[in-house]
């Protein structure tokens, strides 16, 4: 933590609601953001490997594109793909947004959010609370209507609404998809947040395959609809728990390769923990995050995509979770610790050394 930051945190943040903060702190990367000279300025003195040609060091070619930097933002931040452009400047590599749903839900009763200061960790009980996917979509095809907005890689986050019951999840999830697709350019089936009753039963094998069979076919649906006869294939993601036993893992893996997925997010929040309610996030995760990833990887072989998530603070702990076998990375918890050139100097230090950290998918 960089010590203008620490000074604001101990003086400000820390003695305020953590969800009223992270709020504050939203409204103030949003509306920056919207301000092109002010975005354009920041982004150029923060994050000049943002634009770099393609093939730069520590680029990542995935999914049709270049990833300018393999240090993203994880679902949860912005649920509403409000702050697209704001989170951009501040040095991400990519962005994902969401948890979205295809009804808009208010989410858990408050209080849902602690600060978990003695690890510098985040525990929530949020319940994918959020505007719906019609509102996400309608602000990423406002974002795509520009260049600046098309070259930022954005990925959408995608789960149950709470009301759905789990006989109707696999069109619930499908609904999303068809919104979102044809705007993103990554989905992430969401079946692992521990704050929606019943959600973590689903990445069963026998559950999971049909909501995964109803979100591809939404999907390729949807974008054959906006580009008749030249539909993009839009890739399908799962994201997991860490809390998922090692056999459950390799039978997820598996069905990722008999259903033909283009990969897997690693790993949600924990509840191994005896904090109190809600799904733990932040440095505890890490050794688990980067064994679950290595597992992956080792039963996936070298195609699908692997998003390395949890406990990611610093510039090592990327190059942990690469090394392990991830092709990108994502973070969240950290952001509150670190302050806002976090994912800079993270993404700095990873172009500076791009070739001790290749993998087969970097620039």
């Amino acid at each position: 933590m960089s010590w203008p930051y620490s000074l604001l945190f101990n003086a400000a943040f820390r003695r305020m609601d953590p969800e009223r903060a992270h709020e504050l702190a939203f409204a103030l990367i949003e509306r920056a953001g919207k301000v092109p000279v002010l975005r354009d300025v920041v982004q150029g003195a923060v994050a000049p490997y943002l634009g770099q040609r393609a093939g730069g060091p520590g680029s990542v070619r995935i999914f049709g594109r270049v990833v300018p930097a393999p240090f993203g933002l994880a679902g949860g931040f912005d649920k509403n793909a409000r702050a697209v452009r704001g989170l951009t400047m501040l040095g991400f590599g990519f962005i994902e947004i969401g948890t979205v749903t295809a009804s808009p839900q208010p989410g858990n009763e408050k209080q849902r959010m602690w600060r978990e200061l003695d690890v510098r960790g985040v525990r929530n009980r949020m319940g994918f609370n959020n505007e719906g996917a019609a509102a996400a979509a309608d602000r990423l095809r406002e974002l795509r209507s520009t260049a600046a907005g098309r070259a930022i890689v954005v990925g959408a986050n995608i789960g149950k609404t709470k009301v759905a019951p789990p006989e109707g999840a696999a069109a619930d999830y499908a609904t999303s998809a068809r919104l979102l697709a044809p705007w993103a350019d990554y989905l992430v089936v969401n079946v692992s947040s521990p704050n929606t009753p019943g959600l973590r039963d689903l990445q069963a094998t026998e559950s999971l395959r049909p909501i995964l069979e109803a979100v591809r076919a939404a999907a390729d649906e949807a974008n054959a609809t906006v580009s008749p006869g030249g539909g993009r294939r839009i890739p399908l993601l799962v994201k997991i728990a860490p809390d998922l036993a090692d056999d459950d893992v390799d039978a997820v893996a598996d069905l990722v390769l008999e259903l033909g997925l283009d990969g897997v997010v690693a790993v949600n929040t924990t509840i191994g923990h005896d904090r109190g309610p809600g799904g733990l996030s932040g440095p505890p995760l890490l050794g688990r995050g980067i064994e679950v990833v290595a597992r992956l990887r080792e039963r996936l072989g070298a195609g699908p995509v692997i998003i390395g998530v949890g406990g990611i603070t610093r510039a090592d702990d990327v190059r942990a979770y690469l090394r392990a076998g991830a092709d990108l990375t994502q973070g969240y918890t950290s952001f509150v610790y670190e302050g806002p050139l976090w994912a800079s100097r993270i993404n700095r230090a990873l172009t500076r050394s791009a070739g001790s950290t290749a993998s087969g998918r970097l620039g």
